[in-house]
């Protein structure tokens, strides 16, 4: 018998507050609660247009749509190629394409139907359509679920540089069904423990502490049902109390980047095919760490614990052996946290918490990278 339970986290981001709904089989429910009476999310009767890609939408395509044309909406479809390489402004036309063809109005809706690429993507879309109509997240991948539905960063890759394009656009509502993580593939599963990681390190030590004593980590089958629901709830609340905080990123919410300033410069310098973005951050964290243990900012046991988890994930610690230490400098000033031309990285001071800081030169980043070797 199932231990998951339906959970519902609130993201209270002033004017465009909304529920992260984490609900077992929830999938079949979603145009219920978009039309729940009273107060729908999503009027009854208006045009939804489903965004997914062929994978997703062989196992879940059916069933979303199923659910939305019970409860009286009036659905189309927009299929895009799977990857991270398809995160262009050709994939957001093909969106809006689809959605002048079905004659979307202000009052229509998107739903993303899958990770965070369709997440990403499909926010970008609904951003930009007649300036701006309702987006709803079903994130279908355990790093999309944790990380990429929440807090409004929507967007698509430039070929210099990751989500350099883009916009904030908060969703009418999160719908994470954890039964569809059964689907998902094992490498999958495990860039989306590599958020998970993330958040203990920077936020919620208990949560570091449960993924210590975790058995495995590197694959859905062998995590238990109560650990799935404890690091879901714990993601996401650790990503709603920042992103309520600051909006935009303006300030606290630059900690969730905590590994990706190397992370995405790994990701654009591979192509976004070689590496996954989990597994990035998995390079990227590792990295953070050690400029913070040279930095004598935190110290070498607690690297070490968090590198210990990171290998617990059969994530990546070492850098790709076709990307050099200098084109990484390089790129991380091409990142979008860069200000007044100086890179800003975010490094831990303790197991739980994070800061941002300017002061990691290129010295610095340079004798972190060469131990990644």
């Amino acid at each position: 018998m199932s231990t998951l339970t339906e959970t519902t986290i609130r993201v209270n981001i002033p004017q465009d507050a909304y529920d992260v709904r984490i609900a077992p089989g929830g999938l079949d429910s979603l145009g219920q609660w978009l039309a729940s009476e009273g107060a729908p999310l999503i009027k009854p009767g208006q045009k939804v247009l489903v965004v997914s890609n062929p994978i997703v939408f062989d196992l879940y395509g059916k069933r979303t749509i199923d659910a939305l044309t019970q409860a009286g909406y009036d659905v189309c479809h927009c299929i895009l190629p799977a990857g991270e390489q398809h995160k262009h402004m050709a994939s957001i036309a093909q969106i809006h394409d689809v959605a002048y063809e079905n004659r979307l109005e202000r009052s229509s809706a998107m739903v993303a139907l899958g990770g965070g690429v369709i997440g990403d993507m499909t926010g970008f879309a609904a951003s930009t359509w007649l300036r701006g109509i309702a987006v709803v997240q079903v994130p279908t991948s355990l790093l999309a679920m944790v990380d990429a539905s929440m807090g409004g960063k929507t967007g698509v890759n430039h070929p210099k540089g990751k989500n350099l394009i883009g916009a904030f656009h908060q969703p009418r509502l999160v719908l994470i069904d954890p039964q569809v993580l059964e689907t998902l593939p094992v490498r999958e599963f495990r860039a989306g423990v590599a958020e998970v990681i993330k958040y203990g390190v920077i936020w919620d030590l208990p949560l570091f502490e449960k993924l210590e004593a975790a058995e495995r980590l590197d694959d859905f089958n062998y995590v238990s049902e109560d650990l799935l629901q404890y690091m879901l709830e714990h993601s996401c609340q650790a990503k709603a109390d920042v992103v309520s905080q600051d909006v935009r990123e303006g300030g606290i919410r630059a900690i969730l980047n905590y590994g990706h300033t190397i992370g995405h410069a790994v990701e654009s310098l591979t192509g976004y095919s070689e590496i996954n973005h989990g597994e990035a951050v998995g390079i990227g964290m590792v990295a953070a760490g050690q400029i913070a243990v040279n930095m004598g900012l935190w110290d070498a046991s607690a690297t070490r614990r968090q590198d210990a988890l990171v290998n617990k994930a059969r994530l990546p610690t070492r850098l790709p052996a076709n990307v050099s230490i200098d084109d990484i400098l390089v790129a991380i000033k091409s990142d979008k946290k860069v200000k007044e031309g100086t890179v800003r990285f975010v490094l831990p001071k303790g197991i739980g918490t994070a800061f941002v800081t300017s002061q990691v030169t290129d010295e610095r980043a340079q004798i972190a990278l060469k131990s990644l070797i």
